[in-house]
């Protein structure tokens, strides 16, 4: 039994199989997910679990060197916003239109669903390459 990390066994997995510039989404419980694209549904309420405490888990167990979001969400959902800036200051953030964001969830090799019910509490994480520390 893992003592640390990612405790899910299906998103273990998919971080352990990511290469350099794969990319994951986490997502709210409307983002349409795409047809071939492997959803993992943690979702078990509204709000539960909540976009930043998923994003919160994923992060500590991925090396992500870039990160896409809605440029929505700035305005429909500036907490997350804010969330999202400070989480990830010091790599790239993308900002595009919501209907491109849901095009390039398409390439994604997993969409992690979870209980958010707010706006455009979405993102695509990156992975980069770990060399160890």
């Amino acid at each position: 039994m893992k003592k640390h990390g990612i405790l899910n066994s299906h998103i273990s997995k998919v971080l352990a199989d990511l290469g350099h510039t794969d990319t994951i989404v986490i997502a709210d419980v409307g983002l349409p997910i795409p047809e071939g694209v492997k959803k993992i549904d943690l979702a078990l309420t509204h709000g539960s679990p909540g976009f930043e405490e998923t994003v919160n888990a994923i992060a500590a167990d991925m090396e992500v060197e870039k990160a896409v979001i809605a440029e929505e969400m700035s305005s429909d959902n500036p907490a997350a916003f804010h969330y999202i800036q400070n989480k990830f200051n010091g790599i790239s953030i993308q900002q595009c239109s919501h209907e491109e964001f849901k095009q390039l969830t398409k390439k994604a090799k997993a969409v992690i669903r979870t209980g958010e019910a707010k706006p455009y509490a979405n993102i695509i994480l990156q992975a980069g390459v770990y060399f160890g520390s």
